[in-house]
This record gives structure tokens, C-alpha cells and sequence, in this order.
């Protein structure tokens, strides 16, 4: 990260009189546009509130126009304040982390909320393991994280789950939950997951990294994220050197690739948001919002990153095919679309839907591979139920099956007796609506393309 530089709002410290809003909202505005952490005090100096903001200037600001109603518990602060003191950051997850530290440490008097009764989101890191896995979780004193490095609380779980994804584009570590042995013989036949294939992970599931150059990446992020950015940079550049000496050139390019993404911050670009493969279709609605929404109206623990859609397309039977999409981080991955020439039936949606499920999460269901954290099907209860009956054949079932039925847009949940009805500007529908007709429109390229050559003879 990058040092803190705090910068003074230059309030005259020997003032008896306390400074107006009027006199803040010009200060103000003399503040940094970017991200970063701001700090309001008092008359003697002390801390009154740690916030974040992706636009210091914006948001300091809104604190002091008239019209501001911060609620019964923060609005009598605002009577307080003689003072602000900002610290710049490289994007909004630096921020986020920058002001759960300082919140932890200075424990102001109005970020009363994060030591209240409520659940607010940690950051645990499994260092007892041999491969520290990394996740988002509220319950921080669970058995599963006992011995882990805990950092938080956090004010806020989205932003939290962004600020991870960042870290994990530099340090590539694993968030899921499967117990991995080193150097056991079932890593050899074992798929990984669609986060090695875009860079996110070292995968050491398939023991495609050991475990002291995956504790390595680990430490790293530890102390990246205790703001010691400038000495990770210099030992992954050593570290890169001396992989480059012992000519293990894999390990080196894969470290250069961390000294580039920590130096591509500089941009101060929104890393979680930016779109890792622009060929392909970019939606209206945040694909992090839409993911969220869908994670709260499915009921889910656990953050949802990976999504499949499968649909079947055909003429009067003729030329039956299918296809898979995927979906990562809520946007498009093309490497992982799969499409299928029917050999089973012609006609029957229902048995086409069974083959397309037992061929593509074959390798999965033998527990060879993950499954995606939800499979969509393009459908009503009939094409759910169909995709079931596919899944029950296999001895390792898939997290999360739900389909989306066109027309009235309705959402069957696989065990759930009702479907699932929500509003049509909800930010997970659109976005599974997104999917679904992706996945149609993969499907129906294909079957356009088997039907021109049995016409044309091609």
C-alpha cells in the first residue's frame, strides 16, 4: 500500500471559536477527488469518526451542506467537528482496509456501530493450514478459523468481497474449502477451478504450486495489507531474480506478474471493476450489485463468484444442441463455454437437458473438479427438475441448481416448493436474465450453424 500522507484541512488550532459548516464546506473542497480515509475531529484534537470514500472532496462535502440528516446516533457530530484530516489511497479497497485499521486502533466515538451487537464481516486467513485459504466471514470465532490471522471488522461486506478480489489478482490465492493434502494422488486427477484459469489462483488443489512458494504469496499479503507495499515490491523483485538465477522461469513470471499488478494500482483504477475480458458483453447493471442481490434472494452463506447457464435450442427437433456459459465475478469467460450436439433424443428438452448435465459436470460429480456455485437453467420447474434427476446419478452434488423461466421471469430453486418472484429492476434478476440469454444465444449460433451446413451441404 501506498505510505499514509495525512493532509491537514488547515484549521487554525488556536481558535477558541469552533470552525462553521460553512468554513468546513470550503475546506472541503480544497480536498483530494480521490479515494481515501477521512478523519473528523474535535476542538482538542481527538477523533470523532473514521470514513472511507471513493471522492474525498464529494463525500466530506455532503457532510456540510443544510439539507444533512445523518440520523439521531451521528447528527449531533456534526457540532463537533473543528477539523479534518484525510489520507489519500490507491483505490477504495485500500481505503476499506485503512479505515478498519484505524477504527480498531483509535476507537472514535461516533463508529460506535462497528462494536455494537451487530454482525459485521471479517477478513480470516488460515495460516495453520499448509495452504492458508482467504475468506469473508461474521463469524470470525468459529472452530473453522481457530488460529487464523483475523483482520476487521468492516463496515461493509460488498466493498470488503471487491477489496479481496483485488488482492487476489496480485497474490492469487484460494478462497474455497477443500481440505488439500500436499503431494496426496488425488491432486493429480483433479480439475481446477475456473479462478487458475483467469490468474486468480495458484491452484494448489492440482499441486500446481507447493506449499513453502504458496506461504510465500500468503506472507506477502499479510503484510501488503499491514501497508508494507514498497517492502513486498523489492522482495518479489528479489524473489523474481533469484527464481530467474535457478532458472525455475514459471515461478519467475509468475512473481513479475505480481510486481505488475501491485505497480498497475498506481493507475488508482478501480481493479474489481474493471472488465478483465472487454471483447465480450458488458451489462447495464453492476455485475457486483447483481451478484450480491442474487446471493441475499438465494440465501447464501457464502459469496457467489462463479455462475454456469445451460439451455437446449432445436427446430422441431431437428438439430438438437446445447450449451454451457460461464460466468465469473459476474461478467462473461468465454475460454470456459462448452456447446453439445445432442446425441441422445431429438425432441425432448427434458432428456437434452439430462445429457448436457451428465456430460459437462461428469468429472465433477466424480469429485474430480468443482462445480460452479450455481448452475442456472434456462427454464421453468420442468428443466429444473430435469437437470436434478441428472445430478442425482452422481455421487458428489452441485452447491446451488436454480432455472429462470421466461415470460413471467419466475425463479425455481431447487428443494424450494414456490418459485421465486422479484421486481423487474432487481439488480440479481437482470443479471441472471443476462446469463440465461447468453446462454440462449450461445446456443442458437451453434444450432444456425449445424442447420446452414446440413441446407447448404457445407
Amino acid at each position: 500500500m501506498a505510505p499514509e500522507s495525512p493532509h491537514s484541512a488547515d484549521c487554525p488550532g488556536d481558535s477558541p471559536q469552533p470552525v462553521s459548516r460553512e468554513e468546513l464546506a470550503g475546506k472541503a473542497r480544497d480536498l483530494p477527488d480521490g479515494p481515501g480515509v477521512y478523519l473528523f475531529k474535535d476542538q482538542a484534537g481527538h477523533v470523532l469518526y473514521v470514513g472511507k470514500a471513493s471522492s474525498l472532496r464529494s463525500r466530506v462535502g455532503s457532510y456540510f451542506t443544510p439539507s444533512t440528516d445523518l440520523g439521531p446516533r451521528k447528527q449531533p457530530m456534526l457540532d463537533l467537528i473543528n477539523d479534518v484530516e484525510v489520507i489519500e489511497a490507491e483505490g477504495e479497497w485500500e481505503a476499506l482496509l485503512v479505515e478498519a485499521r484505524l477504527i480498531k486502533d483509535i476507537q472514535p466515538k461516533f463508529n460506535i456501530q462497528l462494536k455494537d451487537d451487530k454482525s459485521y464481516p471479517y477478513l480470516a486467513i488460515t495460516t495453520r493450514d499448509t495452504f492458508p485459504g482467504v475468506y469473508v466471514t461474521r463469524t470470525p470465532s468459529d472452530p473453522e478459523f481457530k488460529g487464523a490471522r483475523v483482520f476487521g471488522p468492516f463496515s461493509s461486506s460488498g466493498a470488503l468481497r471487491e477489496a479481496v478480489q483485488v488482492m487476489q489478482r496480485i497474490f492469487r490465492f484460494r478462497t474455497c474449502h477443500l481440505d488439500i493434502q500436499e503431494g496426496a494422488d488425488a491432486n493429480r486427477y483433479f480439475r481446477p477451478c475456473l479462478l487458475h484459469a483467469i490468474e486468480l489462483c495458484t491452484a494448489p488443489c492440482a499441486d500446481r504450486i507447493d506449499s513453502v512458494s504458496y506461504r510465500e504469496d500468503i506472507n506477502r499479503l499479510i503484510r501488503f495489507m499491514g501497508s508494507q507495499r514498497k517492502q513486498v515490491l523489492q522482495e518479489l523483485r528479489e524473489a523474481m531474480q533469484g527464481a530467474s538465477d535457478q532458472r525455475d522461469y514459471e515461478r519467475a513470471a509468475s512473481l513479475r506478474d505480481q510486481v505488475k499488478s501491485i505497480e498497475r494500482l498506481d493507475e488508482r483504477g478501480n481493479e474489481a471493476s474493471s472488465n478483465w475480458q472487454p471483447e465480450v458483453t458488458v451489462f447495464a447493471t453492476d455485475p457486483s450489485d447483481g451478484l450480491r442481490s442474487l446471493q441475499r434472494t438465494l440465501g447464501e452463506e457464502t459469496a457467489i463468484r462463479c455462475m454456469e447457464a445451460i439451455d437446449i435450442a432445436h427446430l422441431g427437433g431437428d438439430e438438437t444442441v446445447g450449451s454451457k456459459v460461464c460466468f465469473i465475478d459476474g461478467r462473461p469467460f468465454k475460454d470456459a463455454y462448452r456447446r453439445y450436439r445432442i446425441k441422445s433424443v431429438k425432441n425432448d428438452d427434458y432428456a437434452a437437458i439430462r445429457e448436457v448435465v451428465q456430460r459437462r459436470y461428469r468429472e465433477a460429480g466424480q469429485g474430480q473438479e468443482l462445480y460452479p456455485d450455481v448452475i442456472l437453467v434456462d427454464g421453468g420447474l420442468g428443466q429444473l427438475n430435469a437437470a436434478l434427476e441428472a445430478f442425482a446419478d452422481m455421487s458428489e452434488q452441485p452447491p446451488l441448481v436454480i432455472s429462470l423461466a421466461k415470460r413471467e421471469e419466475l425463479i425455481w430453486v431447487q428443494d424450494q416448493p414456490e418459485p421465486i418472484r422479484l421486481g423487474r429492476t432487481n439488480a440479481g434478476l437482470k443479471l441472471c436474465q443476462a446469463i440465461r440469454d447468453e446462454a440462449h444465444r450461445f446456443a442458437q449460433h451453434y444450432h444456425h450453424i449445424l442447420r446452414r451446413k446440413r441446407v447448404l451441404g457445407d
